[in-house]
């Protein structure tokens, strides 16, 4: 199998004032393309520090990150930025829509970003609209959507680019439990049908159950890392 990301020795510490904050300690992980993974644990465990790290948005206090091979510590802001836009998704539990786009212009805007042709662009998120069930609600407005449909269109954006690695930081947050497994079941469709691979952190049983692979860290480090 292709390793999509690998972490040696990852320690992060945060600096309150002259106090000393370590959020991840020693983390050594690998991801493989294809695989469907959540991180779980409390909060202040780690989890949305571990995400950041691994999409480029922080930087560890030492220790390395690699991306498709690619050594992360290497990079300037506009590689990782380029890096990002093309080889990464994110999924937000708050959408991170943008406000004045429809929903077919938000599921656009990283093909926009990466200046591919109109014409691909719009096939491209014509189908992907379709195939998260959206069809018929491309002009509408996040203020005119359900959280589940916003959810919906922030998937559809994340995997336009056809990136190696989707991060999703607590996805089904703000959905209830029927909206959360339909997302789930979106989710796993993906992976299954387009080898997208996905890496969740969560509080949600629902996503620890579905995940094939669930990582526990505790006080920054990893408790348990089991496959089912």
């Amino acid at each position: 199998m292709t390793k999509i990301v690998k972490l040696e020795g990852v320690t992060k510490v945060y600096q309150d004032g002259k106090v000393a904050v370590p959020a991840l300690r020693e983390i050594d992980l690998s991801i493989q393309k294809g695989e469907f993974v959540a991180v779980a644990g409390p909060s202040g465990s780690g989890k949305t520090t571990l995400l950041n790290i691994i999409g480029g948005l922080d930087q560890p206090t030492k220790g390395s990150i690699f991306l498709e091979g690619n050594y992360l510590g290497q990079m300037g802001r506009g590689e990782l930025s380029r890096l990002r836009l093309n080889r990464i998704g994110f999924i937000f539990q708050s959408y991170n829509l943008i406000p004045v786009l429809t929903a077919f212009e938000n599921a656009e805007f990283v093909l926009l970003l990466q200046k591919r042709p109109v014409e691909e662009r719009r096939q491209k998120v014509a189908n992907l609209l379709e195939e998260v069930g959206l069809s018929g609600l491309e002009k509408r407005f996040p203020r005119e959507m359900s959280g589940g449909q916003q959810q919906r269109v922030a998937i559809a954006r994340s995997i336009a680019s056809e990136p190696a690695l989707v991060l999703a930081d607590e996805p089904t947050a703000n959905v209830d439990s029927q909206t959360a497994s339909e997302l789930l079941d979106l989710m796993e469709k993906l992976n299954q049908a387009k080898g997208v691979t996905f890496f969740f952190s969560t509080h949600d049983p629902a996503v620890m159950q579905r995940a094939r692979r669930l990582i526990t860290l505790k006080d920054g480090r990893v408790e348990k890392d089991t496959t089912k």
